[in-house]
């Protein structure tokens, strides 16, 4: 029915719009707008386009919003999809991340269905059906460790971007495939963990899982420990939020166990991947505005890489001092939660160094 994007690919946007013919189309401003219209072709003019990315997630024949949009720019469309009363399938971090306390409140207010979409937190979602009532004991997400899982921390400051995105498992965005480099991407998928399920920090557990088969786990208050298995597709993840409570074909195919051989698991390592332990540490400020830290000087630090201003260590150092530095505050609402965040990436960008050139 209606299609929200963010304008970086028209050419793309355009011909998904020709393929699926949606009512309305929602860009984040009217040089998007004005960009896409000249890629149009006249049949596939009928889209309505908005110049609001909040307009897809309100619209009255809408019953399920995709919330899909990378970084900070998810938040407001996803809040308003909620507060519109519409089941979210929910794909972006940051919403948990930078305001997980009134994201699930709102939630809880208005009665929406709230699906994960992320694959670790699709994974325990699905093993806590039929037993939502339980106790749980443990939360387990799985990690692939990513591409420099084995090498000595000495030579990670050397790493190229090209390196870097060369994602040993996953094919993802530049800016996940980057934090997953970094286990940031875990450290977030932990914030994002403490809210959905309701589950302190302290009971959910990191392990590192190269094969990345099992997508993460429960433990319940018996030893019980329920896995989700499958390939290393996100269409399981999306087909099942998209479907709920009903499962459907995914078009993935079936993993091969006898091929595989083998499942491990390992511990992460702290000390080299300090980003995630920044996670655990965020989510103890009472004030919930150091996980706005951590993901708004995250944010800056990885465009900087990506930009090849910075070598590949100094996005932990820059994400490190932010958290040290940046003095925490209340955040009431979604306008203080962006504020606060809008605030935290001009003084990362400000105190930043960037004329350290990558060896």
């Amino acid at each position: 029915t209606t299609l929200a994007a963010g304008g970086s690919n028209p050419d793309l946007l355009a011909q998904q719009i020709q393929e699926f013919g949606p009512l309305l189309v929602s860009l984040p401003n009217d040089h998007a707008v004005s960009d896409l219209k000249t890629r149009l072709v006249s049949d596939a003019g009928k889209a309505e386009l908005s110049a609001s990315i909040s307009d897809a997630a309100i619209h009255p024949d809408v019953e399920i919003v995709v919330g899909g949009l990378p970084g900070s720019a998810g938040l407001a469309p996803t809040f308003a999809a909620v507060e519109a009363g519409k089941d979210v399938a929910l794909a972006t971090k940051e919403v948990l991340v930078m305001a997980g306390r009134l994201f699930m409140d709102k939630v809880r207010r208005n009665e929406i269905a709230l699906l994960p979409v992320d694959s670790e937190q699709s994974a325990i979602f699905q093993c806590l059906e039929g037993s939502k009532d339980a106790i749980i004991r443990r939360l387990i997400l799985t990690a692939s460790g990513g591409p420099f899982r084995d090498m000595p921390a000495d030579e990670m400051v050397a790493v190229t971007v090209e390196r870097t995105l060369d994602h040993p498992r996953w094919k993802m965005g530049q800016k996940v495939t980057v934090d997953s480099a970094t286990l940031m991407n875990k450290g977030l998928e932990v914030v994002e963990a403490r809210w959905l399920f309701d589950v302190p920090a302290s009971r959910i557990e990191v392990v590192i899982h190269p094969q990345s088969v099992c997508h993460s786990m429960v433990e319940f208050q018996d030893g019980s420990i329920m896995a989700q298995l499958g390939a290393t597709d996100m269409r399981i993840p999306i087909s099942y939020a998209l479907a709920y409570p009903e499962r459907i074909e995914s078009g993935t195919a079936p993993v091969n166990f006898p091929e595989l051989g083998q499942l491990t698991f390992q511990k992460p390592d702290i000390a080299k991947f300090p980003l995630l332990q920044a996670a655990y540490t965020a989510l103890m400020d009472q004030n919930d505005s150091a996980c706005i830290v951590l993901n708004a000087a995250d944010e800056v630090a990885v465009k900087l890489f990506l930009d090849r201003k910075i070598p590949f260590n100094r996005i932990s150092e820059i994400v490190l001092t932010a958290l040290d530095t940046i003095p925490a505050r209340s955040v009431a609402n979604l306008e203080e939660v962006i504020d606060f965040h809008e605030y935290v990436v001009a003084q990362v960008r400000q105190t930043s160094p960037i004329g350290q050139k990558r060896r």
